[in-house]
């Protein structure tokens, strides 16, 4: 444990230059499910200075959807005790709001929580939800007998036709919706017709979250919405024959994700420059691999500065590409340094598993099927027991850049 006395000669140097930015994740870094985990307290008391100010610009990038930014910063300021603003948080959905050419498409959204307000407050006008499309199409939804709707009375308001999907996370009834997405993807947005296996185009697909599996209370990692899509791609490619496409991959460790929170800590510094981004997070496949790829990413940009439009790769391993405007992502960071803690996903007392079973001994590649399995980019920067441990291996690396300048 450092001494006051220490830590305060060490605001007030890095608090001088505030040239480093931090991402943290949620779960398995501060919280267990609704718990916080002790050291994540001890680490934001270190992060403070006398007035209780953040030392550095901090946004907290975070896979979950289910919630809207403004209920997440007061789940967190309540818990760490540290006045966080919702502009400090990035859900999975949140660059959402920069897609704007789907803003005035009619788009059918699923997951859990308030996913109709959060549409409309991410700026989608014309939204529908699985369950109202159920309603409208009675027949559809036959899976479970005690559920079967109804037919109704009178026939209902006709619904426009579904242009776009948006999959904000892991819904609670997966066969309603493993079935009515297939019955809108096959019918070209028409699910009350007749399936068209040799639909020419695919309905545009945005998956937020793609997290195979997250830390919760159990001793062992429980299921994300990276389970749910790997189904829905399994039935898709099932029934027709091809690959699902993705429109864009959205959250941890999508590339947009992370210029989107550089965005944001950019702005809490005065649009200054940051020289150093440190991610800390607990899965290899999605904070450690997202920061390590907008590190490489990093790179590319500043070796590259003559371009005029950023092109982001949504998919991240996809071909798809999104123009976003240049004044709204400016990457201006030198590095982004990943650091992995071992109170969530991670631990390192088990192996990652592996495949043997065509006699060559093969790493299981956890991240999304559109992701490319490059192993230094799950290899951090630094592995340390917990987010405390994080906190003071960053202020003692700002230090140390502090006092050589």
């Amino acid at each position: 444990m450092w001494c006051r006395g220490f830590m305060q000669q060490t605001v007030r140097s890095i608090s001088t230059s505030r040239q480093a930015g931090i991402l943290f994740d949620v779960d398995g870094v501060l919280l267990r499910g609704g718990s916080l985990i002790p050291a994540a307290r001890r680490a934001f008391w270190k992060l403070l200075d006398r007035n209780n100010n953040f030392l550095f610009p901090v946004v907290f990038v975070t896979n979950a959807g289910s919630c809207q930014r403004h209920h997440k910063a007061q789940q967190l300021s309540h818990l760490l005790e540290v006045q966080i603003a919702p502009e400090q948080v990035v859900l999975s959905h949140s660059p959402l709001q920069m897609l704007k050419s789907f803003h005035d498409k009619c788009v059918l959204v699923s997951g859990q929580g308030p996913v109709m307000d959060i549409a409309n407050i991410l700026g989608f006008q014309k939204v529908v939800s699985v369950e109202q499309l159920r309603e409208h199409h009675p027949l559809l939804d036959m899976v479970d007998h005690n559920r079967r709707p109804k037919l109704p009375s009178s026939p209902l308001q006709t619904l426009p036709k579904i242009e776009a999907i948006i999959l904000f996370g892991e819904p609670i009834r997966w066969e309603t919706n493993l079935q009515l997405m297939i019955d809108v993807l096959l019918t070209n947005g028409s699910p009350g017709c007749v399936y068209d296996p040799q639909v020419p185009t695919q309905l545009p697909v945005l998956a937020c979250n793609i997290d195979l599996m997250w830390m919760a209370e159990a001793p062992s990692p429980r299921f994300g919405h990276g389970m749910f899509l790997l189904c829905l791609e399994s039935v898709y490619r099932k029934m027709t024959g091809r690959e699902l496409q993705y429109q864009g991959l959205l959250g941890k460790p999508s590339l947009l994700t992370y210029q989107y929170a550089e965005h944001l800590l950019r702005l809490q510094n005065h649009n200054q420059k940051l020289t150093t981004i440190y991610a800390i997070g607990d899965n290899l496949m999605t904070d450690i691999y997202g920061a390590n790829l907008y590190n490489r990413y990093l790179g590319e940009q500043h070796a590259a500065m003559t371009t005029t439009t950023k092109l982001v790769a949504q998919g991240t391993g996809s071909q798809v590409t999104i123009a976003v405007p240049e004044e709204e992502l400016v990457s201006a960071a030198a590095q982004c340094r990943s650091i992995l803690v071992c109170t969530g996903v991670y631990n390192p007392r088990s192996p990652l598993p592996c495949d043997r079973s065509n006699g060559v001994t093969e790493t299981v590649f956890h991240a999304h099927r559109d992701l490319a399995l490059e192993l230094e980019l799950v290899e951090p920067n630094h592995v340390v027991e917990d987010v405390e441990a994080a906190v003071d291996l960053l202020l003692q690396q700002e230090s140390s850049v502090t006092s050589d300048t």
